[in-house]
């Protein structure tokens, strides 16, 4: 997909990481170990310990920085899976709406062209977005076509959120099959 992402959105999502970087400042030695990441952000992770204050804000924003090298994932599925940290889960919920958005905002594009060419706004409407989306996600995309095209007919807050819980169960399914994946791979 080729969407831009708003600053506001980027400041989030750099803000999550930073979340997740003060929760990695806090791990143990034991747990530190267990982490599959580079050798230079567990030196950082460690440098953070000794820090308070503003010194540890900086080193914070450091090593998110430094995570943003490595795989976030990695690191947020760690998280989640020994402490319980809710980064990951909040970050996915991000990006289902953004995603969401992408999709309602694409349809409510073409039903306006639609409507200047003279043309009626059908349910099998196409829209690059939509097929980014389908090839990218496992989706039933006629479902997902017509869902959107009742809430840009009706504007009914239902449709919407339907929508969304298509797009979320979309996104959950690629997650397991991310993690099935990788499960095999070790």
């Amino acid at each position: 997909m080729t969407e831009r992402i708003s600053k506001s959105a980027q400041k989030r999502r750099f803000k999550d990481e930073e979340n997740a970087a003060a929760e990695l400042a806090l791990l143990s030695d034991k747990d530190l170990k267990k982490l599959a990441i580079s050798q230079v952000v567990k030196d950082e992770i460690i440098r953070c310990r000794g820090q308070k204050g503003g010194a540890l804000k900086r080193q914070i924003k450091y090593l998110a920085k430094l995570m943003r090298e490595d795989s976030v994932d990695e690191i947020f599925d760690f998280l989640t899976e020994r402490k319980g940290s809710k980064v990951k889960e909040t970050k996915l919920h991000r990006e289902v709406e953004r995603l969401r958005d992408v999709l309602i905002n694409e349809a409510i594009s073409v039903q306006q062209e639609c409507l200047q060419e003279g043309l009626i706004f059908e349910p099998d409407w196409q829209g690059e977005e939509i097929d980014s989306f389908a090839r990218r996600f496992p989706v039933d995309e006629g479902d997902l076509r017509r869902t959107v095209f009742q809430y840009v007919k009706t504007r009914l807050h239902n449709h919407n959120r339907e929508v969304f819980r298509i797009v979320k169960a979309a996104v959950d399914k690629q997650e397991i099959l991310r993690k099935i994946d990788t499960a095999n791979l070790e």
